[in-house]
C-alpha cells in the first residue's frame, strides 16, 4: 500500500453524547460569529504567527470551552486561541473556532468552525460546520452527514478528471515542494482555492475530489480525519504517512486518486 489508508476507531466508544454536544457546540458558536460575521466595525488583529484573529474566533472558543467544562469536566480541551488542558485525558476535544479567519476577514463564506473528540489521542468525532451557508458537517469514521444526511465523496479515480483544492497556492513552495506541486495543479482538470476546513466538506460532500495543505496545526486536522474517512475517502499526511498527528494533510475522494496524487507530487 502506497500510503498510510488508517482506520477511525471508534466502535467501543459510544458516541451519542459527544455528537449530541457536538451540534450543541456548533450551533452556538455559529450563532456567536455569525453575529459578528462582515461587521465594518470588527477589529483585527495579528497574532505571533503572523495570522489574523478577531473577537469572533476567541469569543466562540472561549463559549465552546465552558460549555464542555460543564458537560465533561474531566474531559481535555486543545483550542487554536486559549491552548491545551489537560491534553492527554481519555477524552480530549480539538477546537478551530474559526478556520479560514482570512476568508472571514474579508467576508468570504468559506470559513468554518472546527470541532473533535480524540479517545486516547485518536479522533473519533469530527464536525465542519458554515453556518452562513448552513451546512453541519460530522462524521465518525464509519459515516459522515450533511445537516443529518448520509453524504459519500464521488468516485473518482483519475487524477485527469479530478477538481484539485488547496488554501494557499504558494503555502506549497514554502513547506514543501513548489515545482511538484505545480505539477500536480497541471495534471488536474480544475484547481481552486476553496481552502481550509471547507475545501475538506467538499471533498466529503462529493463537490470537489482532492483538498491539500502543505501545512498544518493540530487543530486544523484532527476534526478532518472522522469527516473524510466517513465520507469514504483517504486521507494523509503530505508523504502518505498517518494523517493524525501530522503537519500536513492531503484528502482524496479514493485510494486511486491519492495514489495518483502522491505520485505526482513525488515523481
Amino acid at each position: 500500500m502506497p500510503f498510510a489508508v488508517g482506520v477511525t476507531h471508534a466502535s467501543h466508544v459510544d458516541l451519542a453524547p459527544y455528537r449530541a454536544l457536538t451540534l450543541e457546540l456548533a450551533r452556538e458558536s455559529g450563532a456567536l460569529i455569525t453575529r459578528l460575521y462582515g461587521q465594518p466595525g470588527l477589529a483585527v488583529e495579528t497574532k505571533a504567527d503572523a495570522s489574523p484573529v478577531t473577537a469572533a474566533d476567541r469569543g466562540a472558543e472561549e463559549l465552546m470551552r465552558a460549555r464542555i467544562a460543564k458537560a465533561f469536566p474531566g474531559h481535555g480541551i486543545i483550542g487554536e486561541e486559549f491552548g491545551e488542558e489537560r491534553p492527554d485525558a481519555e477524552f480530549t476535544w480539538v477546537l478551530d473556532p474559526i478556520d479560514g479567519t482570512k476568508s472571514f476577514i474579508t467576508g468570504v463564506p468559506l470559513w468554518t468552525t472546527l470541532i473533535a473528540l480524540l479517545h486516547r489521542g485518536q479522533p473519533v468525532l469530527g464536525c465542519i460546520h458554515q453556518p452562513v451557508l448552513g451546512q453541519l458537517l460530522v462524521g465518525d469514521g464509519a459515516q459522515t452527514m450533511l445537516n443529518g444526511r448520509p453524504v459519500r465523496c464521488r468516485p473518482r479515480k483519475a487524477l485527469a478528471e479530478a477538481t484539485l483544492l488547496t488554501s494557499d497556492p504558494l503555502n506549497p513552495a514554502r513547506h514543501q515542494d513548489g515545482a511538484a506541486f505545480d505539477r500536480l495543479q497541471r495534471a488536474a482538470r480544475l484547481c481552486r482555492t476553496w481552502g481550509d476546513g471547507y475545501g475538506y466538506l467538499l471533498v466529503a460532500t462529493g463537490q470537489a475530489d482532492v483538498m491539500l495543505d502543505p501545512i498544518m496545526n493540530p487543530w486544523d486536522i484532527a476534526a478532518l480525519v472522522p469527516v473524510i474517512r466517513g465520507a469514504g475517502g483517504v486521507i494523509t499526511d503530505w508523504n502518505g504517512g498517518a494523517a493524525w498527528p501530522a503537519r500536513s494533510t492531503i484528502a482524496s475522494a479514493t485510494p486511486e486518486l491519492h495514489a495518483a496524487v502522491l505520485s505526482t507530487l513525488k515523481n
